[in-house]
This record gives structure tokens, C-alpha cells and sequence, in this order.
């Protein structure tokens, strides 16, 4: 079965330049076990119209994201985030939590060089609902102590984090080209 994996220009997210055609992506929000990350990085370019600012602020850039595409398999994120969500994800590891849902949006950005402009090659319409994937008895969650260095100003942290589907269908939305969008299941919904 076919991935979707990309390696995404965290220098191109923060600092968007025309002449620059590499694969950008943006978390534009996320809740985890009831915390919401703050979308606090607002002045981000939207590729598709440089010279405007996302509609949405975001909570990060992303620097990778890998994805299976079957409708059971989890999703794997890692962004740049602030400090301040730096510091509610460090707060939320290491405490004692139970609530493993996580309620997202996020966006990738990819260059046509046919039809000559960037497009969306994998977002989702509405809030997807999932599940902390688990590693053994640890969850797939995690955020650096260090602050990254591809970036320098503002400070920001890297943020991975794995997600399964809850028991619900989802859609995500992908492109190959920008006018060749397919959407893809994931998630299977299971009657009580």
C-alpha cells in the first residue's frame, strides 16, 4: 500500500519565499488529553497566497509527517512549536494524565511545477478525533527540552507526536497534482 510521507522545509514554513518551491506543512490545531495548544504563530505565509498570511494562525510548522494511508494506520507528525506549548506539553508528561484523545487540523503545502503554483497535497476539512498511539506501555508523544536551531527567532521546539484513528470514520484529503484530489478514509466506525 502506498505512504504519504513528506520532509517538510521548516525554513520555507517560517520564512516563505517565492522563488523557493519546497513542501511546507502547518499544525493549525490540536488538543491533547483536554489541553489545547495555543495557535500562536500568526504572521505565517499562506503558499497558495504569499503575500497573505494563513487564514487560520498556527500552532506549528512542520517538519515531517508520515502517514500509511490504510484506514487503521496512525498518523506521525513532528513540528516546530513555542515555548509556551513547549511548556503545557512538558506540564502534561510529567504529570499524571489519563485522557489520551487528540482533536487536530493540519495542512501540507506541495509545488506544482506544471500547473506552476503551490496546492494543498494532504489536509482535512474538520477536526479529525483520535487516540495517542501507544510504543509498548509509552505513548507516542513527545517535545524537546533543547530549542531547535533551524529556526532561531522565535524560539521554538520539536513536537512528535503518533495518532490513531478513534472508532469513527474520518476523511483526510489528498493531492497528487493540484487539480488531482482524492479523499481517503480513516478511521472505522464501530456501532455500541
Amino acid at each position: 500500500m502506498p505512504q504519504f510521507a513528506r520532509d517538510l522545509d521548516v525554513y520555507q514554513g517560517f520564512n516563505f519565499k517565492k522563488d523557493k518551491q519546497t513542501p511546507v506543512g502547518f499544525i493549525t490545531s490540536i488538543t491533547v488529553g483536554g489541553i489545547v495548544l495555543v495557535a500562536d504563530q500568526e504572521t505565517i505565509a499562506d503558499p497558495e497566497q504569499p503575500d497573505k498570511a494563513l487564514a487560520t494562525k498556527c500552532v506549528g510548522v512542520l517538519n515531517s509527517y508520515l502517514w500509511e494511508t490504510g484506514v487503521t494506520d496512525a498518523l506521525y507528525l513532528s513540528a516546530q512549536i513555542s515555548t509556551a506549548n513547549k511548556q503545557k506539553i512538558a506540564e502534561m508528561l510529567l504529570g499524571t494524565f489519563s485522557n489520551i484523545e487528540v482533536v487536530m487540523k493540519y495542512v501540507i503545502y506541495e509545488y506544482d511545477p506544471l500547473a506552476k503554483k503551490y496546492f494543498k497535497s494532504n489536509f482535512v476539512d474538520a477536526d479529525l478525533n483520535g487516540l495517542l498511539e501507544k510504543n509498548g506501555d509509552r505513548l507516542n508523544i513527545n517535545v524537546a527540552d533543547n530549542e531547535s536551531r533551524e529556526v532561531q527567532s522565535p524560539k521554538n521546539f520539536t513536537f512528535q507526536i503518533g495518532v490513531k484513528p478513534k472508532t469513527l470514520e474520518q476523511s483526510i484529503n489528498v493531492a497528487a497534482a493540484s487539480s488531482k484530489n482524492i479523499v481517503k478514509k480513516w478511521g472505522v466506525t464501530e456501532t455500541a
